[in-house]
């Protein structure tokens, strides 16, 4: 199979497309035939060698990139009973998982069948294929703030990958979604569900709790009421507490059950998956430029 491999991070040529033995599934495991794979900032920091080290990853290991998916199953392993082959499905999974042959942007991707959801009838599978990773980054650091209750919630960096869905899942939660983003983005998030959308933090105050997509830090935490709740996006780059606020964060997991519910809910367009722009594996150094330029809406994804 054809994948994207890292061979020299931190190098501008550092990556390419190279030809890698066809895995195949193991028991309880499916391998699904990439129809496209979403481009996120993940895969820049396994591009530039940063993110690997954070991952445990061996400096001399050769490491694909890519960690969402949406595709054909054309392969499962044993006890693998409701994914059968021929099924669409989407999935998240991680380039330095044991059972990872290479990342998703490879032609063959395997996942655990727990990981991956069918894709329902209606929602494209290049669409499909931005919803994982950051419909699940948002939905789990959601849960972290507990029930909505009519609470106030503000959410920064919210016309971004996880902002967005912070923004759809809170409000279908029935939070009373604040939306801090440029005037441009103003449309989008109203349709999905916020309250209100600001364009300073300066505007924001005594928020019950704000979900900080665009790692504002101590700026957003002064958003907060004494005693509420920050969640950050980044692991060990939360500020520090003050007032009785609550600090957390967390690292996403996949979860197939979970994906399976927001696919259905985006097929229903009741969240939004938004996409930049496709391109093929040989061209992804467009993608990850494009990503790196910032400004852009959705992701970028690639087909073999």
């Amino acid at each position: 199979m054809r994948a994207i491999i890292v061979t020299r991070p931190g190098q501008a040529d550092g990556f390419g497309v190279e030809e890698l033995p066809d895995p195949e599934p193991a028991a309880g495991q499916i391998r699904i035939r990439m129809v496209g794979a979403a481009v996120n900032p993940a895969d820049l920091h396994l591009i530039d060698g940063w993110g690997r080290a954070m991952a445990g990853v061996a400096p001399e290991r050769r490491l694909g990139v890519g960690l969402d998916v949406a595709g054909v199953v054309d392969m499962a392993g044993p006890n693998v009973h409701d994914l059968g082959v021929g099924t669409p499905v989407a999935a998240l999974t991680f380039p330095h998982a044991p059972y990872s042959a290479a990342g998703t942007a490879a032609e063959y991707v395997i996942v655990p069948a727990a990981d991956a959801a069918p894709v329902p009838n209606g929602l494209d599978l290049l669409d499909a294929a931005t919803v994982p990773l950051n419909s699940l980054t948002a939905d789990q650091l959601l849960a972290r703030l507990g029930p909505a209750e009519g609470r106030r919630l503000l959410v920064t960096g919210a016309a971004g990958g996880v902002g967005g869905y912070a923004v759809g899942l809170a409000a279908l939660a029935g939070w009373a979604v604040t939306a801090l983003a440029r005037p441009s983005d103003t449309d989008f998030l109203i349709r999905a569900g916020a309250v209100a959308t600001i364009t300073r933090l300066e505007e924001a105050a005594d928020f019950d709790a704000v979900l900080d997509g665009a790692r504002l830090n101590g700026a957003a935490l002064r958003a907060v009421r004494d005693g509420g709740i920050y969640a950050g996006v980044f692991p060990g780059l939360e500020p520090k507490p003050e007032r009785g606020i609550t600090i957390t964060s967390g690292v996403v997991v996949p979860d197939g059950h979970r994906l399976r519910e927001i696919l259905g809910l985006t097929a229903q367009q009741k969240l939004a998956a938004r996409r930049a722009g496709t391109v093929s594996l040989e061209n992804a150094a467009q993608a990850y430029q494009a990503l790196r330029d910032g400004g852009q809406r959705g992701r970028w994804v690639l087909t073999p």
